[in-house]
C-alpha cells in the first residue's frame, strides 16, 4: 500500500468525504478523488460505498483502514524518534491549549522564549477539544485533563480553582442569587455539553434548574466576555476573572478545585527546543 494514498484514504475514513478530506490534506478534491481510485486499483477491492451521507467503508475498506491505522503510527513514531535526536535550538514547536490558559500564561511563556530562544517558533492552536498527541497534530499540550495513554509524559504545572462570577451591572440589577434556591430568577451563561457537560446540571455545586440559560459557549474566553458583557453568571478560572474588572464574585466561598498538566509525547521530551518551550511553561505557572 502506497503511503501517499494511504494518507488520503485515512482522510476520507475520518471525514466522510473527499471534498472533507481534501481540507484535511490541503490537497485539492479532484486529486484526492485520484488518489483514492489508485488505491482501490492497486488493491483490487473497493473500499467505499458512495453514499447520499457520505463516504462509508466496504468490509474492505474496513481491514484497509486497520492496515493503514498502523502505517500512520510508525510514519508518526519515525518522525518523533528523529525529533527527539534532534539538538538545535530552531524550528517549529506546535502547542496545543485552550484560549483562557494561552492568555493568562502561555502568552507570557512564548515571550519570554523568545528573548532567550529567538529562532524558535511556537503553533499555538487554541480549543477546548482535546489534541491528539499520538497522531502529531501537537508536539505537547497545557490540558486540565490528564491523559492516561502510557506513551505521554506528563508534568502537573498548578491546581487552579473556578468560581462564579457576573458583571456588576448585572448584581445591580438583579441581585445576587439565593444560595439553595437553584439559581431561581437569574441568567446563566455556562459551556457547551460537549465541552463542559456537569455545567448543564450545576454551576459550582448548586443546581441550575430554576435558572434560564441565556447562552451556551464552547469557547473560555467567550464565555467570560458573555459574563463580562452582563448576560448572566457564570463559573469561571478566578485566575482569568481578575483580568476582567466587570466582574464580581459571586458566593465567594463556593468554588471547585481542578489541575493544569503539561503534556508530550515521550519521543519528543529530548527534543532541544520542545525541552525549552516546557520549561518556559513550567516557570510561568510556577509563579504566583
Amino acid at each position: 500500500m502506497n503511503w501517499d494514498n494511504a494518507r488520503v484514504f485515512l482522510a476520507i475514513c475520518r471525514q466522510g468525504t473527499l471534498r472533507g478530506a481534501a481540507s484535511v490534506l490541503r490537497l485539492d478534491q479532484a486529486t484526492v478523488g485520484r488518489r483514492l481510485a489508485a488505491l482501490e486499483t492497486s488493491l483490487e477491492a473497493r473500499l467505499f460505498l458512495r453514499t447520499p451521507a457520505g463516504y462509508v467503508p466496504t468490509p474492505a475498506g474496513e481491514l484497509a483502514f486497520r492496515a493503514a491505522q498502523r502505517m500512520e503510527d510508525a510514519a508518526h513514531q519515525l518522525e518523533r524518534q528523529m525529533q527527539g535526536i534532534d539538538e538545535r535550538l530552531s524550528g517549529t514547536v506546535r502547542l496545543a491549549s485552550t484560549d483562557t490558559a494561552a492568555i493568562v500564561f502561555l502568552l507570557r511563556a512564548i515571550g519570554r522564549l523568545h528573548e532567550r530562544h529567538p529562532e524558535i517558533r511556537v503553533a499555538l492552536t487554541t480549543a477546548t477539544q482535546l489534541t491528539n498527541l499520538t497522531r502529531r497534530e501537537a508536539d505537547m499540550a497545557v490540558r486540565s485533563v490528564r491523559p492516561d495513554n502510557p506513551d505521554l509524559i506528563t508534568r502537573h504545572l498548578a491546581r487552579r480553582r473556578i468560581g462564579l462570577f457576573a458583571s456588576r451591572e448585572y448584581i445591580a440589577r438583579r441581585g445576587e442569587p439565593v444560595p439553595g434556591a437553584a439559581f431561581a430568577g437569574h441568567d446563566l451563561v455556562i459551556y457547551q455539553r460537549a465541552v463542559a457537560p456537569y455545567q448543564s446540571e450545576r454551576l459550582c455545586d448548586e443546581p441550575i434548574a430554576n435558572g434560564r440559560v441565556v447562552l451556551e459557549a464552547n469557547s473560555g474566553l467567550m464565555l467570560a466576555h458573555a459574563v463580562c458583557a452582563g448576560l448572566g453568571i457564570g463559573e469561571l478560572p478566578t485566575h482569568l476573572a481578575v483580568h476582567f474588572p466587570k466582574l464580581v464574585r459571586v458566593w465567594s466561598d463556593r468554588s471547585e478545585a481542578y489541575d493544569m498538566w503539561l503534556v508530550m509525547h515521550g519521543d519528543l521530551n529530548r527534543t532541544a527546543r520542545v525541552r525549552a518551550v516546557a520549561d518556559e511553561i513550567v516557570g510561568v505557572f510556577s509563579e504566583p
